[in-house]
């Protein structure tokens, strides 16, 4: 028997290399692998994520660097208002026309008396020349009527006239007399309602509001769609106040003659000086406020009528130093902490902090003068904590 061994087919054996790798084994292999990586990189983000958002930051209150005057710091009471003439007229016409002159725009200052404008006045001077020509009508019928009374008098104290022709001589004279009394009167009539044609200024002051133009029909009560009824609006510039409404909580500490400091939106670098002028003795229901009006020690024009300003009520002891003393950086002194010896406090931009190294001045009460560093609105952390640091990242309170 042959042996199995050599009889066997070995060619089975063989690896048949002519076969190549599947491509498709490869991707996929190359795409869990992928998976794999950006799995751990979005866990990691995740985890570090939200070690992140639970860290704990500090919580910190805010405060801010304020620019003020010591009469600002030790107010008794702080109100707002508004500027005020106390003598304002909407100027309107006494006649019903046309408007033909309109002499004043805004900004100029009349006086008192002056006219200012002029309706159109043709009808009521034709009143007037008819009521001028009545009147020499019945002068001229005074000197016969007169001479005849006189003649019938003469005859009659002689009997040479009955005292009828007397009386009717009397009458005639009477009545003459009265038609002149009543042409005089309607000659005064038309001279008022000339008058009423001109539109003058009541009192001295300026001209706020210009209301009409010329060609436009002006009328006492502007009855009409297209009539206008004042046709300027004039103020007296030296009566100026600021009308400010104080809560009725606090009126108890406002009294007449008070002193005061008036600051105007508009130009916050310059305070004013002033008084409490007067209490109105009323209160508004709707805002439980009562007005005070405070009067100007002294203004210039840069002062108009409806500015916004801001009055500050101070304590008596307040008034001499008020006038000198220049408004001054300000913050309190629970924003300032000491570090190696050094006053600093802590800004804030961003959520960031910075701390910086002050000096300070004079004490205002809670407050305290910083003399550098800063700027007015700054943000600054009060009441700094220990474990407050220079470039720290801090969370603020709610409600900053």
């Amino acid at each position: 028997m042959e042996n199995k061994t050599q009889t066997a087919d070995l060619n089975s054996l063989r690896i048949d290399r002519s076969q190549k790798s599947n491509p498709d084994n490869k991707k996929r292999i190359l795409s869990f692998v992928l998976k794999m990586f950006l799995g751990i990189v979005f866990i990691l983000l995740i985890y570090f994520g939200y070690q992140k958002l639970f860290e704990a930051l500090p919580e910190v209150e805010l405060t801010k660097v304020t620019l003020q005057t010591p009469a600002q710091s030790n107010a008794v009471l702080t109100a707002s208002g508004y500027v005020v003439a106390q003598r304002k007229a909407a100027v309107a016409s006494k006649g019903t026309g046309r408007l033909i002159f309109l002499g004043v725009v805004e900004g100029d200052h009349v006086i008192k008396d002056q006219v200012i404008a002029k309706l159109e006045d043709n009808d009521i001077k034709a009143q007037l020349d008819q009521a001028a020509a009545n009147l020499k009508l019945t002068e001229s019928e005074l000197s016969d009527a007169t001479n005849n009374f006189n003649r019938q008098k003469e005859l009659l104290e002689k009997g040479l006239t009955s005292k009828s022709e007397y009386e009717s001589a009397e009458w005639r004279l009477n009545r003459v007399v009265a038609s002149i009394e009543l042409a005089k009167a309607q000659v005064r009539a038309a001279e008022v309602a000339m008058e009423n044609m001109l539109i003058r200024a009541p009192f001295n002051g300026t001209v706020l509001t210009k209301n009409a133009d010329v060609g436009e029909i002006v009328a006492p009560l502007a009855a009409g769609v297209n009539s206008k009824a004042a046709v300027v609006t004039i103020a007296d510039m030296s009566s100026l106040q600021v009308e400010a409404d104080v809560s009725e909580s606090n009126i108890e500490k406002i009294f007449v003659n008070q002193p005061c400091q008036i600051t105007l939106d508009a130009y916050p670098q310059a305070p004013y000086k002033g008084f409490v002028a007067k209490i109105v003795p009323t209160a508004d229901r709707s805002k439980a406020t009562v007005m005070v009006k405070v009067g100007f020690a002294n203004y210039d024009k840069r002062v108009l009528p409806e500015m916004s300003a801001k009055v500050l009520f101070l304590n008596e002891s307040d008034k001499a130093e008020s006038k000198t003393e220049k408004p001054k950086l300000l913050i309190p002194k629970s924003a300032i902490a000491i570090r190696n010896g050094k006053q600093v406090i802590f800004s804030v931009k961003e959520n960031l902090v910075e701390e910086k190294e002050i000096s300070t001045g004079k004490e205002l009460g809670d407050y305290v003068e910083v003399t550098c560093c800063l700027a007015d609105g700054e943000t600054i952390i009060n009441k700094p904590k220990d474990e407050i640091k220079n470039r720290i990242e801090i969370k603020i309170k709610s409600g900053e």
